[in-house]
C-alpha cells in the first residue's frame, strides 16, 4: 500500500472511532523505523492530513490549521560552530520546532523557570495535556498564527524505571473556538505515547 493511503479516512466515523483509526494507521506507518525525525515527520503529516479529511475538523473555519512537534533542544544535533546568542531560551531550557504541517511557526519555546510561557511550555513542564477552548483567554499564549482560536498540546514523556523524561510536545491548532474535546484529548494522548515508544531517543 502506498504510504499516502495511510491518511484515508472512512466516512461516518465518530471522534472516538476516528482517533482509533488514526492510531492504527500510524502504528503501521511507524513499524520498522526508530529515527525520531522520520517518525515525527510522518506522524505530523498523517494526523494533519487525516484531520483535514474528517468532517469534524477539516471544513472551512472549523479546520485544524497546524499540527506538529516541539522537542527538547538536547535531542537535536549540537552545532559544530557556536554563534553568540541571547541567553534567553538557551540550549537545555527550550523546545525547538520539530516536524510539522501548517504555516511557519515559532522556532523555539522558552522553558526556563520563571520565563516560560504559553500552552506548549505549560504542557511540557507539567507533563499534562493542556486543552485550550479559546487561546485569547489563555495567560501567556504565544500567537504563532493569529487565525488560531483553540489549541491542544500533549506532552511527550518517556517512561523510565527510575524517572520519566520530558521529550517535548505534540501541538495542534484549530481555526474554531472549542475546536477540541475530551475525546480528542484521549485520542491524541494515545498517539503521543505511541510516538514516544516508537522512537529511539
Amino acid at each position: 500500500m502506498p504510504h499516502a493511503d495511510s491518511a484515508f479516512i472512512p466516512s461516518g466515523l465518530n471522534k472516538t472511532q476516528f482517533w482509533e483509526h488514526v492510531y492504527d494507521q500510524l502504528s503501521a506507518l511507524l513499524e520498522g523505523q526508530r529515527d525520531w525525525v522520520t517518525n515525527l515527520a510522518n506522524a505530523s503529516s498523517l494526523i494533519y492530513s487525516s484531520l483535514l479529511a474528517h468532517e469534524a475538523f477539516g471544513d472551512g473555519d472549523k479546520a485544524v490549521n497546524w499540527c506538529g512537534f516541539y522537542i527538547d533542544s538536547p535531542f537535536f544535533p549540537t552545532p559544530r560552530v557556536s554563534h553568540p546568542t541571547s541567553t534567553e531560551g538557551a540550549a537545555g531550557q527550550r523546545l525547538l520546532l520539530g516536524p510539522f504541517c501548517g504555516k511557519p511557526a515559532c522556532q523555539f519555546i522558552n522553558t526556563t523557570p520563571g520565563k516560560a510561557r504559553g500552552v506548549c511550555a505549560d504542557a511540557y513542564i507539567h507533563r499534562k495535556v493542556v486543552l485550550v477552548p479559546d487561546v485569547e483567554a489563555y495567560p501567556g499564549h504565544i500567537a504563532c498564527d493569529g487565525d488560531t482560536k483553540s489549541e491542544i498540546v500533549c506532552p511527550l514523556t518517556l517512561r523510565g524505571d527510575r524517572e520519566d523524561i520530558s521529550l517535548g510536545v505534540l501541538d495542534l491548532d484549530c481555526l474554531a473556538l472549542n475546536g477540541f474535546t475530551e475525546e480528542d484529548k484521549i485520542g491524541l494522548s494515545r498517539i503521543a505515547d505511541l510516538v514516544v515508544t516508537a522512537c529511539d531517543w
